[in-house]
């Protein structure tokens, strides 16, 4: 593949271009970009004047991926746990006595371990989900941002926001913690909500997506850790400034329990309840879900976002990926963070959202297949983060697509490229990455950055800071045999019965039809 100067103008040239999930593949075939816009696609296109040229002569080109969620805070715990349900899990993640504070430096290197990875797995769109309790240091908050913006990703970052105590943010607290340790919890500061609202707004102001490659998306962490007014105050903040949304809803069984005992009712319902459920909301997760919530969440136009590896690794259950489907919801992919998945490989999403969802009990035409997964992470993930031009190597759509090498054992021999995509590829047969018109990838090597040095330089700060996140995960161990009492204890709880599960969602297949 050979490539000429970087100009406003590029034309892809003769690529096997697989132009959506539901496409036909069309052979020997040029992409014609125009200041990040396709305009043109078609076979044998005019070279114009002064257009940069990609010769993609033995790749496929494919829309890129869309990972609508995950938590660069989290790319230092990279194989860390294990065996660890959410709620344990996340006293880790989140310890009770908090690590120092990492530099702006430190957290711009931190984000590039993922942002690297996106692009070396075929992902062009990120939405970061980063905690920066209990510091909110502006300084650090831009550093996740410019890390996006000099490797090339188009993302979506946000703050993650919660002014309730997340240590409390469970049933049974009172009961089961004890009082010296209660007390040492809440010895500590509350989070300004003043403070993280001022942000917010200026964040909203600053980095707005309409305007930004790397745009701010708001993101109260979870209804259990924000107030009521707190939510609804978020909620108009997007509304004025037109911002996505994003926030986790009924990851575990054990937050199923919290919603009925916290709020008497489904935590979707009570969202449904405050107006904060709109289609510029993405619901993260939504693993215990009711025809009700499922109904709800369909009424008002939000998207869920699917996140298949991340649910199974922390026994968090499976999502009823067809039931929610049906009701007319838009579902997309995610990999989750590092703590908890220990990779963002979208391709890997991509193969379990397709085979997690063929069970021995529904008839397989209703399992979901390659193509649909392909979608999920693709058109699926522009619509639910507000962005209609992405997602479809078409013209007036945004130039974020990849290009795969077709010599890759993955393509040999080649009879369907996107099952073969879905099903065999795992990132080793990327080799050109354009996003925005501009290739951040060419010839399988990063363009606009020194992948090498940055490489170094992040294993140099892990060494350095092991040591504080050592022993800042020592001192979840007080507190772990008492979470653990009040995760047993919900577990002792019923649930709806009602709730959806795949075994038990209803299906529009016939299992007895023969034809």
């Amino acid at each position: 593949m050979s490539i000429s100067a970087i100009t406003d103008k590029l034309i892809v040239k003769n690529a096997l271009v697989l132009a959506s999930g539901d496409a036909s593949p069309q052979l020997h075939t040029d992409i014609l970009i125009d200041k990040g816009t396709i305009v043109a696609v078609a076979a044998n296109l005019a070279i114009p004047p002064g257009c940069s040229v990609i010769d993609a002569t033995g790749l496929l080109i494919t829309p890129g991926l869309i990972n609508g969620h995950f938590h660069s805070h989290e790319h230092f715990h990279k194989g860390r746990f294990d065996n660890l349900p959410l709620e344990l899990w996340m006293h880790f993640v989140r310890p009770p006595v908090a690590p120092p504070a990492l530099t702006p430096e430190q957290v711009y290197l931190r984000t590039m371990i993922g942002a690297i990875e996106a692009i070396r797995t075929g992902t062009t769109f990120v939405v970061d989900d980063v905690n920066h309790a209990p510091h909110y240091s502006m300084e650090c908050i831009d550093a996740v941002f410019q890390a996006y913006e000099d490797i090339g990703l188009r993302a979506l970052v946000s703050v993650s926001l919660c002014d309730l105590p997340f240590y409390r943010a469970v049933p049974f607290f009172d009961e089961e913690m004890p009082e010296h340790l209660r007390e040492q919890l809440d010895s500590q500061a509350l989070p300004n909500r003043d403070r993280l609202l001022t942000i917010a707004q200026h964040l909203a102001q600053t980095r707005h997506p309409n305007q930004h490659r790397v745009g701010y998306i708001v993101a109260p962490s979870a209804p259990q850790r924000c107030s009521k007014s707190f939510l609804v105050e978020l909620e108009k903040l997007a509304k004025i400034y037109n911002l996505p949304v994003m926030l986790h809803l009924l990851e575990t069984r054990l937050q199923a329990v919290t919603g009925q005992l916290f709020y008497q009712r489904s935590m979707t319902e009570y969202l449904a309840d405050l107006g904060f459920l709109s289609d510029r909301v993405a619901l993260q997760h939504c693993v215990w879900l009711t025809p009700h919530d499922v109904e709800l969440i369909a009424e008002s136009g939000a998207s869920v976002i699917y996140n298949p590896l991340s649910n199974l690794k922390l026994g968090s259950g499976r999502m009823a990926v067809r039931a929610i489907q049906a009701a007319g919801v838009n579902i997309a992919l995610a990999s989750d963070g590092c703590g908890s998945r220990d990779s963002l490989n979208m391709l890997s999403v991509v193969q379990a959202a397709a085979m997690l969802n063929k069970s021995p009990t529904t008839a397989p035409e209703h399992w979901i297949s390659a193509e649909e997964a392909f979608e999920f992470a693709t058109i699926g993930g522009a619509k639910a983060f507000g962005v209609a031009q992405l997602g479809k190597i078409a013209p007036g759509y945004k130039a974020d697509f990849v290009g795969y090498r077709l010599d890759a054992l993955s393509f040999v021999p080649l009879n369907h490229p996107l099952r073969q995509l879905v099903y065999a590829e795992t990132g080793a047969a990327v080799d050109l990455v354009v996003v925005d018109g501009i290739a951040v990838m060419r010839n399988g090597k990063l363009t606009q950055v020194n992948e090498q040095a940055l490489i170094e330089a992040i294993c140099k700060v892990h060494h350095q800071i092991l040591p504080a996140i050592q022993a800042s995960e020592a001192t979840v161990q007080n507190f772990l045999p008492y979470y653990r009492r009040i995760y047993n204890r919900c577990l002792s709880q019923t649930v709806d019965p009602a709730i959806l599960t795949p075994d038990n969602q209803p299906s529009p297949i016939d299992m007895n039809r023969t034809e």
